[in-house]
Order: C-alpha cells, then structure tokens, then sequence
C-alpha cells in the first residue's frame, strides 16, 4: 500500500475547457494500473470541450449540479450522487449549470499507449444556452 499527497490542482486549460475548471489527479498513468481518474471542479457555466474516450468515461458527481450533453441532443441534469457513463467513442461533454458549481470524479482506462481522449471543438455559448433551457428547472433547482 502507498499512501500518495494530495495533489495540487491545476486549471484547465483552454484548449479543453470553457470557463474556470480546476483538477486535482487521483489515479494517474502508473504500471500497470490503467486507471486515470481526477476531481474535477466546474464554475457556474463552465464545461469541457466536445470529446470523446477511447475505452468510454465514467462521471460519479460529488458537488452542486451539473450538465451532460451528447452529439445527438441528449442533455441530462446531474447532481451529488449520481453517476453518468459515456461509451467508448461517444462525443459528448459537461460541466456546471449556468447557475450553478459542480464537482466529479472523472475515470477513464487508458488503451495502452493510445490517446485515452480525444478534444474536439468548445462547446458554443448557444450550445449551452440551450442545454440550460431543455433541463427540468425543478431538477436543476432542486436540493438533494
């Protein structure tokens, strides 16, 4: 067993996020683990880019209330609790309501050497608008 520090946080980068995202490293690239996995924190409005995962990505969120979006339209609401899976491949993003923090672990299993992600295009201002407004307002409003 090997009890690791805390890592320290590191803002997300704007060629992967719009807005402020901070992101703390949980399980990183270490043999032969294949685990990669951070806390990822999400200002009001902020999100990541269109992307998508090799071997697919699970979001368990710990804080606040939050979006998932996917190519297809599909939007979800999120809130402390729950745990949302994209498929191998699937373009999709998330991040914070307009109104709203939002914190979750991310984990994904890298492929060997290959890109465990794949960042596409920010997310538009219109894009989320839009997701804001297809979300039930109770769930978003809500308090668990």
């Amino acid at each position: 067993m090997e009890l690791k520090p805390v890592a320290p946080a590191a803002k997300g980068p704007a060629s992967r996020f719009v807005g402020d995202v901070y992101s703390t490293a949980i399980a990183g690239r270490e043999e032969p683990s294949p685990l990669i996995a951070a806390v990822v924190r999400f200002v009001p409005g902020a999100r990541t880019h269109w992307h998508s995962h090799a071997l697919g990505q699970t979001l368990y969120v710990t804080e606040g209330v939050g979006l998932v979006g996917t190519r297809d339209g599909e939007v979800v609401c999120v809130r402390a609790g729950d745990t949302v899976y994209a498929p191998p491949g699937e373009e999709h993003w998330h991040g914070a309501t307009a109104g709203n923090v939002m914190c979750h672990v991310a984990m994904v299993v890298r492929d060997g050497d290959a890109p465990d992600t794949t960042w596409l295009e920010a997310v538009s201002d219109e894009e989320f608008q839009a997701a804001n407004e297809a979300v039930a307002p109770s769930r978003v409003d809500a308090v668990r």
